[in-house]
């Protein structure tokens, strides 16, 4: 096997006559099923799937952020969203490239403290991805053994990903061919305890956040993903063993129809990548956090609406896990109130909907389906541009995806749908009553390799 070769595999133009056909097209035989049975049973599977305990009534996981600067408020806010239905709990420390000027001390203390009195073994936990994501591997399995608690029973997900953290930060702790040579010995002991976790994750909410494309942002989440299996294969290890434990992350906004088909092109495009690197084909396993971007400071309220459609297209495309992001979160650190509506948001759709029932609540739709294709093609050009510039680490530091994220958000700003020119991340202070009053933070990227950072922006 040859990672290299996915580089060359394309996913053809298609138009809607041919796509047509492809759906009336009968089996070979009889007990074969059609092209569109597999698609909806690899959906089913992929939104069913999901181990996670506690789902209390939803299909997926739903999941509070812990970004509070204080460990101690964090762990207050974090025991009432277990106590109120939250079935997950994302941590997110500072300098990550999602915490928006916020995030919890990236210390192992700071995260005991955030967790203190947390059931672990009833709740799913995600560490967001941030400069030290490796460490927090060992502060976790470290925690774990204080707590007593066995790690192979316990549903977790390591954010790391070096793409994101160079895109999002800037700057990397070591040289990109160090750490390539580094990370696959680094984590060997990981595979070896069995833990049945996401280690990796290939995400793409940092080119999102920074105003680039769907096909974009798929692009670089396939390309980082490549690039983890590359690094294992060039370390002479076996794929097999490190795609299990692959993850994504990605963004969706208030445009639910494109949401929902970028989840199924996601799906279709990792399912095409094991295809061609001669894998057998795995769930994917996606965590989905709605926009940043789509947040308006000028008129939060509106935030509402926008933050309950993404959650829908997130739950409609078949995510394992989703985060809503409050609403008031371009106005400052959210206070109780934003983060309960979050929170209670989710379990109406799950519970209430009867969303959570649905295998594939979009399906027979021609129209998603010939979206879904179009995307797909789009995405894996980006990938192939990507790949003839290096790879996703190569391109980042020669600014070569930046410039065409750029590119995107200014063509977005032009748009009159896109509202006004958009604010900086931290332009914004917190003027809400009752918004809680932590400053943000500026990260200060420093390290040994550096490149253009993609700097979250708000587009209304």
């Amino acid at each position: 096997m040859e990672a290299a070769i996915i580089s060359s595999g394309s996913f053809p133009p298609i138009g809607r006559a041919q796509w047509l056909d492809e759906l009336r097209r009968k089996p070979a035989h009889p007990e074969a099923p059609s092209f569109a049975d597999l698609q909806l049973e690899q959906l089913r599977g992929a939104a069913m799937g999901s181990d996670t305990l506690g789902q209390a009534g939803a299909g997926w996981a739903i999941v509070q952020r812990i970004d509070d600067v204080d460990p101690k408020r964090a762990n207050a806010q974090a025991q009432e969203d277990v106590a109120n239905g939250a079935t997950g709990l994302a941590v997110i420390f500072e300098g990550a490239p999602n915490a928006f000027g916020y995030g919890l001390p990236a210390k192992p203390e700071a995260l005991a403290a955030a967790l203190h009195n947390i059931p672990l073994n009833r709740v799913y936990l995600r560490i967001d991805v941030h400069p030290s994501s490796r460490a927090s591997v060992d502060w976790i399995v470290e925690l774990m053994r204080r707590k007593k608690v066995d790690p192979s029973r316990l549903n977790l997900s390591f954010g790391i990903d070096p793409a994101a953290i160079f895109a999002g930060n800037g700057s990397l702790r070591m040289s990109i061919e160090a750490l390539h040579a580094s990370m696959p010995q680094s984590l060997a002991h990981f595979f070896a305890m069995g833990i049945p976790a996401v280690l990796l994750e290939a995400d793409g909410r940092v080119v999102h956040n920074a105003g680039g494309t769907e096909a974009q942002e798929l692009g670089v989440m396939l390309a980082s993903a490549v690039s983890h299996l590359r690094m294992f294969q060039e370390a002479r290890q076996p794929l097999l063993y490190a795609v299990p434990h692959i993850g994504f992350a990605l963004s969706v906004d208030q445009d639910t129809f494109m949401s929902v088909a970028k989840l199924r092109a996601l799906r279709r495009l990792w399912a095409r990548t094991q295809e061609a690197c001669a894998l057998p084909p795995s769930p994917v396993k996606v965590h989905v956090e709605t926009s940043y971007r789509m947040l308006s400071a000028r008129d939060a309220d509106t935030n509402l609406v926008r933050c309950t459609l993404a959650a829908q297209a997130a739950a409609s495309g078949g995510a394992d896990t989703i985060s809503v992001l409050p609403h008031t979160l371009s106005l400052g650190l959210p206070d109780a109130s934003s983060r309960r509506v979050a929170r209670n948001m989710q379990r109406v759709l799950g519970e209430e909907t009867g969303l959570s029932f649905l295998g594939d609540p979009a399906a027979g739709s021609e129209e998603l389906d010939l979206l879904t294709a179009s995307l797909c093609e789009a995405a894996w050009e980006e990938f192939r541009q990507i790949e003839a510039e290096g790879g996703i680490m190569a391109s980042l530091a020669g600014g070569n995806v930046q410039a065409r994220v750029r590119a995107a958000r200014e063509r977005r700003a032009a748009e009159p749908a896109s509202g006004p020119a958009a604010d900086r991340s931290t332009d914004v202070q917190p003027d809400q009553s009752g918004t809680l009053k932590a400053e943000p933070r500026q990260f200060v990227a420093d390290g040994v390799v550096h490149c253009e950072r993609l700097s979250p922006i708000r587009l209304g």
